[in-house]
């Protein structure tokens, strides 16, 4: 059974930073990408960075570039989302995502950084960015 287990959230000031982690498990084969999703309140779900497994390819939504860093360990069972300069607006709740067979002609991780693309998701993690 797969899982992903998301851990880091919390409350930061703004301008504060946290470190978010993903742990996968349970994947019969290889997930082809992993992608870390927020929703804010009365706001849908948006993707926020995504990764592919094969060559570590990294998209980040532009409203995140320069602020936000995702990484992985060399097992690649484990991502990180490293978010810095937080604002008030980078409040909501942070989910990891993956999707285990490629997905025909997505084969960019900016093309795969698409919630319904995804079929395994976590449970998700709070962030609170507020004074």
């Amino acid at each position: 059974q797969v899982q992903l287990v998301e851990s880091g959230g919390g409350l930061v000031q703004p301008g504060g930073s946290l470190r978010l982690s993903c742990a996968a498990s349970g994947f019969t084969s290889d997930y082809y990408a992993i992608g870390w999703f927020r929703q804010a309140p009365g706001k849908e779900r948006e993707g926020v960075s995504c990764m592919l497994r094969s060559d570590g390819s990294t998209f980040y939504v532009d409203s995140v570039k320069g602020r936000f860093t995702m990484s992985r360990e060399k097992d690649k069972n484990t991502v990180f989302l490293q978010l810095s300069s937080l604002q008030p607006e980078d409040t909501g709740n942070y989910y990891c995502a993956a999707v285990s067979p490629p997905v025909p002609g997505y084969t960019t991780a900016q093309y795969m950084c698409v919630m319904l693309l995804y079929d395994h998701l976590g449970q998700g993690t709070q962030v609170t960015v507020s004074s």
